[in-house]
This record gives C-alpha cells, structure tokens and sequence, in this order.
C-alpha cells in the first residue's frame, strides 16, 4: 500500500471517528418548577435555575474549545444593573466587567466563591477577574446597592440555564454517570444539598425530567464591602469622586 494510500485511510478513519463521537453527545433536557409549600408558584418566573454535570467514575470532562475575545463572558454594567443576572462559567475562565453606565462603579465580591474588590473605575473602562476556583460568587457594586449578580464557576463543561419556562439544556454531553448539581438563587442551601444526585444519561435517555425546587423569597437587602449599610446615593454624574 502506497504512503498516499495510507494516509487518506487514516483520514477516513479519523474522519468516522469523530463523527461518531459527536453522534454518541446528547443535548440533556429538564424542565424546572419553583414550588412553595409543595405547591407550583404561578406567574413566577422559573429563569435563572443552574445544572450542571459532574462526570463520575474517573471520567474527565471534555474541554471546551479556547474562548474568542467576542465570546468571553460578560457581567456588563448597564443602567445600574449587572446584564445577565446569573453567569456561569467553567473554572480558570477570566471575566469581563465592563462599564457601559455614564458614571463609576466599584465591584466587588466578599462572599463564596471568588472574593476581589475591582476599585472604583469609570465610564468606558473594563476590569477582568479569573474565576479560578468552584463556587457561588455574589457580585454587588459598592456604590449602587440595587446593583447584584451571581457567578457560578463550575469543575465542567456540561452545564446550562433555564429560560423563563423552565426549560434546560446542556449540549454534547458523553453518555455515561454523572453527579446532578443544581443551585437557585431563592432556594435555601439545605434544599439545593437535597436536589443533588447520580444520573445517568444515553441517547436513550437524553432528559432528566421534571424538577421541583423549593423556593422562597429571600431578603435582598445587603451592606456595602465594609460591612455597613449604604449611605444615601450621591448624584451619578462622571465627576463622582471617592471622598
């Protein structure tokens, strides 16, 4: 057999290899329902509930392709809110945190997860945070407190977020075993602890079901990074200066 012959076997094997392997990935399905009292909260949104997979047995996870400039993740501030509200990325990814808003901002986090202070930057400008570790990072700006977001670094690729229906989707994941995480924003610790479970997911089986998640409505009030109440907010205007 020719050196030309071989290689374009090897090509074709190649080839069909991969195909296969991206015919084996199933995109896992769930559907969410936020309950109160073991009843189904009507007219409650059911967006922003987060799943993710953990592969078991010593399986590693697949890596997600390199991330491009235009598709790093975002926490943009805009009209003194963080957009989106709820981010979740896998761990070692780097953060933007861009100022749209025509006045200053200081974000921080003090909390689980990723703990930094970005200092007070103005209009234009962006800072950049590594999510290196696992964890919940609440993410507030010390300036403005109706202003907060919620970061989610997880140790996988295989995650996603519901939409306002609480539909879920997580793309390519490998049959195999997983550990079944879930986390909300309006269900206690306890509860999500109790949500956590092995499943097991084949191209036979490529949805988890339905989900009911206690939820209630949590306070949303917090203090600033120094661990007091917010003063009355000053005029925002580009001049604000730290005094």
């Amino acid at each position: 057999m020719s050196r030309k012959t071989t290689t374009l076997c090897c090509l074709c094997v190649l080839i069909v290899c991969g195909a296969t392997a991206c015919a084996q990935e199933v995109t896992v399905t769930a559907d969410v329902a936020l309950v109160n009292s073991g009843k189904k909260i009507k007219g409650h949104p059911a967006g922003n509930v987060v799943l993710w997979l953990t592969p078991l047995g010593g399986a590693t996870p697949s890596s997600l392709p390199a991330t491009q400039d235009s598709n790093r993740p975002r926490l943009v501030q805009r009209n003194k809110s963080f957009e989106p509200h709820v981010l979740v990325v896998p761990v070692g990814a780097s953060v933007e945190f861009p100022n749209r808003d025509p006045f200053f901002h200081n974000v921080f986090s003090l909390f689980e997860g990723k703990r930094f202070d970005l200092g007070l930057y103005e209009a234009g400008t962006t800072r950049n945070v590594v999510f290196d570790k696992p964890g919940i990072s609440y993410i507030f700006c010390n300036i403005h407190s109706e202003m907060s977001a919620v970061v989610i670094a997880v140790s996988s690729p295989y995650y996603g977020i519901s939409d306002a229906h609480g539909r879920v989707a997580i793309p390519h994941v490998p049959p195999g075993r997983y550990t079944l995480r879930i986390w909300y924003e309006d269900t206690l610790p306890e509860g999500l602890n109790s949500l956590t479970r092995e499943v097991t997911v084949s191209q036979d089986a490529p949805s988890l079901g339905a989900m009911r998640l206690p939820a209630m409505n949590m306070p949303p009030g917090h203090q600033n990074m120094y661990g007091r109440d917010y003063p009355p907010p000053l005029p925002d205007n580009p001049s604000y200066e730290r005094h």
